[in-house]
């Protein structure tokens, strides 16, 4: 048997712009617990924080986290609820996929592996029904092409999760790199493959700046935790 697959979730919050104008002291208090319900969490799972302050007008801060089961991920969001920050926040977006292998490509990339780039692009993406329909040969030698502009840029790095049942698209797409303009590149070149064509869906996307869960936090305010005690961005 191989490794054990791995649930990912990727959470994105919006504060309501009230929360901004409470005192300064209860704000930290918020903050402070839902950062303890993070730390607890990331010991012993992965867990990182990203800013969308400045990149979004819909959200400005996503947790992602991988676990080996739901119940996990389900505890996680409970005790984050229950934390001062969250009376104040929503939750714009959410997705939930699984690790698994790709049947276009030899990687083996089932287990938990943390994003390592200073900005992490996320989306959710849905194909067409007509490219399932196409024979499992047809599909692979499309996606080849696909794969070959994608190892042209090696400073780009991509984590797929896999989502079939699980939530309203099909994979949630997810790139780190250290340059954007890269990125950017990569996008544009791929939206000539073939394989492009059967996209159905792919947005709302969300450019992540990422950082340790405290720096996260105070971007919300501008105001930092004292005595910060924050996870290290991984």
């Amino acid at each position: 048997m191989g490794a054990p697959r791995h649930f990912v979730k990727y959470t994105f919050l919006k504060l309501d712009p009230a929360w901004r104008r409470l005192p300064a002291g209860e704000r930290e208090a918020h903050k402070r617990e839902f950062l303890a319900a993070c730390e607890d969490f990331a010991d012993g799972h992965l867990l990182q924080a990203f800013s969308l302050v400045g990149t979004r007008g819909d959200a400005e801060l996503m947790i992602s986290v991988e676990a080996e089961n739901l119940q996990r991920i389900h505890e996680l969001h409970v005790v984050l609820a229950q934390s001062g920050l969250m009376q104040w926040a929503e939750i714009p977006y959410s997705y939930l996929g699984m690790r698994k292998s790709s049947e276009y490509s030899e990687d083996e990339r089932v287990s938990p592996r943390g994003f390592k780039g200073s900005y992490v692009f996320v989306y959710p993406f849905v194909k067409s029904r007509e490219w399932y329909a196409l024979p499992a040969q047809e599909r692979w030698q499309i996606m080849q092409g696909h794969i070959e502009i994608g190892r042209e840029y090696p400073g780009v790095d991509n984590h797929t999760a896999y989502c079939f049942g699980l939530d309203d698209q099909e994979f949630v797409v997810a790139f780190d790199t250290d340059d954007v303009g890269t990125f950017l590149d990569l996008v544009q070149r791929l939206r000539t493959t073939e394989a492009s064509r059967y996209t159905v869906r792919d947005t709302p996307s969300f450019t992540c700046l990422r950082m340790s869960v405290a720096r996260a936090l105070n971007a919300l305010d501008g105001e930092p935790v004292s005595l910060e005690t924050a996870l290290p961005a991984a």
